[in-house]
């Protein structure tokens, strides 16, 4: 199982890498399904089912189609015949540098990461952040099975409702100005 979380994790840095570094935007957007769906894997090998799956759906499915609609409404042949700036290459490649070795530092001194989770422990942390959880959820937390539906969905529309909302209509009101913005460059 090790071996497919390193092969999983390579998938999705290599077509990261192809996000950033193509330039051609629909490329860029197959490179950044594919890391979705290394993404899902990972989801998928740690045993959160819906949430794999609702990455597929959701994210290399719906979101990804809408930005492919949106690109393709975009004119692209303007973009392409711009150079490579160096400098802002060499500044961005110097911030990802310091970013992993800050990384790195914090991750070496984080030991609360060496400690397991028990279901014992989830069922204290559910009923401490979820009060009147049904007994439902609570006989399958001691059954070493976690209802992913149940808890995400309760989750979402009680602690972050207002920002999925907000995220929502932020990703309406972008569509409906990209398609203004396309159509008066038409006309």
């Amino acid at each position: 199982m090790e071996v497919l979380f390193y092969i999983f994790s390579a998938i999705m840095i290599f077509l990261g890498l192809g996000v950033i570094v193509s330039r051609n935007p629909v490329t860029s957007a197959m490179c950044l399904v594919g890391s979705f769906l290394g993404l899902a894997a990972l989801f998928i090998q740690l045993d959160a089912f819906f949430i794999g799956i609702i990455q597929i759906l959701v994210y290399a499915g719906a979101v990804m189609v809408l930005f492919l609609f949106i690109i393709m409404l975009l004119d692209l042949k303007a973009e392409e015949k711009k150079s490579m700036n160096y400098m802002a290459f060499a500044g961005g490649l110097i911030l990802a540098l310091v970013f992993m070795v800050q990384l790195s530092a914090v991750l070496s001194n984080f030991k609360a990461g060496d400690v397991g989770f028990t279901p014992q422990q989830a069922e204290l942390t559910l009923e401490k952040d979820l009060p009147g959880l049904p007994e439902t959820a609570n006989a399958k937390l001691k059954e070493d099975k976690l209802p992913d539906v149940h808890l995400v969905g309760r989750t979402l529309f009680t602690q972050y409702n207002y920002p999925l909302q907000v995220v929502g209509v932020l990703l309406l009101v972008s569509t409906v100005g990209v398609v203004i913005l396309s159509k008066r460059k038409l006309t």
